[in-house]
């Protein structure tokens, strides 16, 4: 029986993984939260690393505005606690399947970014992520998989496509940035792309390195949130593009987040649905949530 250790199982990323994990009863799962481990601690993480056959790490420091000021404290998740995974793997021989994003690149693309693409964050968080990234491919050439992915969505904690759902029943106009191009990513799907590669890497079918798990396609946040707007059969023109000085951040965002996906194929793994077809799937799930029904408040940790 394979044995896994899912970190961050508290996160929506997480608490998906563990949804996915849950229909396989030859997996043996231990889900450890962050009140259940420290991963910035390089003893708790080895004696947790110790007897799995994969670690699927989803815990994060994923405040972006907050890294800004606070880099350290986001490199000691993002990056140093990574490390430490990497090195306990490297250890007892299990495989590391680290999720990452789309901000270890600069944004300054015009086509979508292929994975062996030249990184350079615009923010702290971004800077946090890539050491993360390093660190694996520093300490577990044979053994780290590393997924980057990008606006994250679910039913577990707040999210862009859950805030727009509760803005939809305050507001009759909403003004969203239409000058951010991304993929719209559903956490369940990431979810069942990290197990099946996960499963890939041990059946020696996936080669160690960086992989692209976000949706196929692309949109902006505008045209994200007439989407949502649309398959829940509220009026698109509701929502008014806007533009991101607008709405002034501490950290800046890539104005272009567009992921490729061709390394999928080399582990024999077909490449990620469209965004649009994911999201109308999405919906009918988010707890079935309609317009006056507010999201949950618990924070996301993916």
């Amino acid at each position: 029986m394979t044995r896994l250790l899912v970190t961050g199982a508290g996160g929506m990323l997480g608490r998906d993984l563990l949804a996915v994990l849950r229909a396989r009863p030859d997996r043996a799962v231990t889900a450890t939260t962050r009140a259940d481990l420290d991963v910035t601690d390089p003893a708790a993480v080895h004696d947790a690393v110790g007897g799995h056959d994969v670690v699927l790490n989803a815990a994060a420091w994923t405040d972006v505005d907050g890294a800004q000021t606070r880099e350290r404290d986001a490199t000691a998740v993002n990056g140093d606690a990574v490390a430490y995974l990497a090195r306990a793997c490297a250890a007892t021989g299990a495989k590391l399947v680290h999720v990452s994003t789309d901000y270890v690149f600069g944004g300054d693309a015009t086509r979508p970014y292929p994975e062996h693409a030249p990184t350079g964050p615009v923010n702290a968080y971004g800077r946090s992520k890539l050491a993360g990234e390093r660190a694996v491919a520093r300490l577990l050439p044979d053994g780290g998989y590393v997924v980057r992915t990008a606006w994250l969505y679910g039913t577990h904690g707040r999210n862009f496509v859950t805030t727009v759902l509760r803005l939809a029943t305050e507001r009759d106009r909403l003004d969203v940035v239409a000058d951010q191009h991304g993929q719209p990513t559903w956490s369940y799907r990431l979810a069942e792309r990290l197990v099946a590669l996960a499963d890939a890497a041990l059946a020696g079918d996936a080669p160690p390195g960086v992989y692209h798990g976000t949706s196929g396609g692309e949109t902006t946040w505008y045209g994200l949130a007439r989407a949502v707007f649309t398959l829940r059969g509220l009026d698109p023109e509701r929502v008014r593009p806007t533009t991101s000085d607008r709405f002034p951040r501490p950290a800046p965002r890539p104005r272009y987040s567009v992921l490729a996906h061709d390394r999928w194929a080399a582990a024999k793994l077909p490449p990620p649905g469209d965004w649009l077809a994911d999201l109308t799937e999405a919906l009918t799930g988010l707890n079935d949530r309609r317009p006056g029904t507010p999201p949950p408040r618990s924070a996301a940790r993916s």
